[in-house]
């Protein structure tokens, strides 16, 4: 199969080509040549810059299908379907469950369940936020299945882990739980958590351009239901530690703290992954997502984490409850 990714040299990109390449796929990369550049070495990149609107790279060529990673609002999606058109036979967007309304939201719901409204008419400055990313998301699946039809394909991954993360997110508790001793958790340990491992979702990208399925499906992990205390557990198990998860308010640390959610969002951290473990997603263990960013952690040189704590901020927590 003839694949073109649309953004292939960070994170889930990255995953998603190794994944395709492994398959015995033909891949294509598109992106503004800037990163990755070591990667994936023999494999065509057609260059351009998809901020400035320029797709032009991609004319006069044929793919059987693209996977569109870069697409965050509805100019960076039309523009490249202007420019592919039927150039590919099925167009799969990687979307998010932030698309989801945050409310009325029931234990296990699939694709079926309500999405935000569609924004269009803000992004002048395309500055993402809490606010707009979900529903400039919306407005982009929205396009790919108005122009596409049976030949959309929509993914809508929730929180994703694994090496070369680079939101720090999942990064930050392995790290903070290979150190050891009384962690300090803004939220509370029941809390239920979900988070995909890139390597399972790029495998379902991959089959579903195979299988030449359409529809949507959300991606979400891990198989087990676990917590934030049965995620922090496990990765100190991982790691060899012993930790003590310490409570503390979550007024005290700034706001959208690592995989800390407020309760009444808790129920959108439980969404269903049948449909996707249907059409062949795997389904790593969480150990074993903790054990492989830890060891990639450990390899770059555990740099420092734009996101969580830092040792002296948890220690004065830690000495105020």
């Amino acid at each position: 199969m003839r694949i073109l990714v649309l953004g292939g040299t960070s994170f889930v990109g990255r995953a998603i080509v190794a994944d395709a390449l492994a398959a015995g796929s033909e891949v294509t990369l598109f992106g503004r040549g800037r990163t990755g550049t070591e990667l994936f070495p023999g494999v065509p990149r057609r260059i351009g810059d998809r901020d400035a609107g320029d797709y032009t790279a991609l004319r006069g060529g044929s793919w059987d299908a693209v996977v569109d990673v870069s697409g965050y609002v509805p100019r960076h999606v039309g523009q490249a379907m202007e420019v592919l058109g039927d150039s590919v036979g099925r167009y799969l967007f990687i979307s998010s469950h932030a698309v989801y309304s945050r409310t009325g939201v029931a234990p296990g719901s699939d694709e079926g369940a309500p999405r935000r409204q569609p924004v269009r008419d803000v992004f002048s400055h395309e500055e993402l936020d809490e606010d707009t990313y979900g529903p400039a998301k919306v407005a982009c699946e929205d396009d790919v299945l108005a122009r596409y039809g049976p030949r959309a394909t929509i993914v809508r991954p929730g929180k994703v882990a694994g090496p070369h993360d680079p939101s720090d997110t999942f990064t930050y508790w392995v790290r903070r739980a290979a150190r050891g001793g009384r962690i300090a958790l803004p939220g509370r340990p029941e809390q239920p958590t979900q988070v995909i491992d890139s390597r399972d979702l790029a495998h379902l990208v991959v089959r579903l351009l195979l299988d030449d399925r359409p529809g949507a499906f959300q991606a979400v992990g891990p198989a087990e239901p676990t917590t934030l205390a049965g995620l922090i557990t496990t990765c100190a198990q991982v790691a060899g530690s012993e930790v003590e998860i310490v409570p503390v308010p979550a007024d005290w640390v700034p706001p959208l703290f690592p995989l800390v959610r407020p309760e009444p969002m808790w129920t959108t951290l439980q969404r269903s992954a049948a449909r996707a473990y249907a059409a062949g997603m795997p389904a790593t263990p969480l150990a074993v997502t903790a054990a492989d960013v830890l060891a990639w952690d450990r390899e770059r040189g555990e740099p420092p984490i734009r996101h969580g704590l830092s040792p002296a901020d948890e220690q004065r927590l830690l000495a105020a409850v």
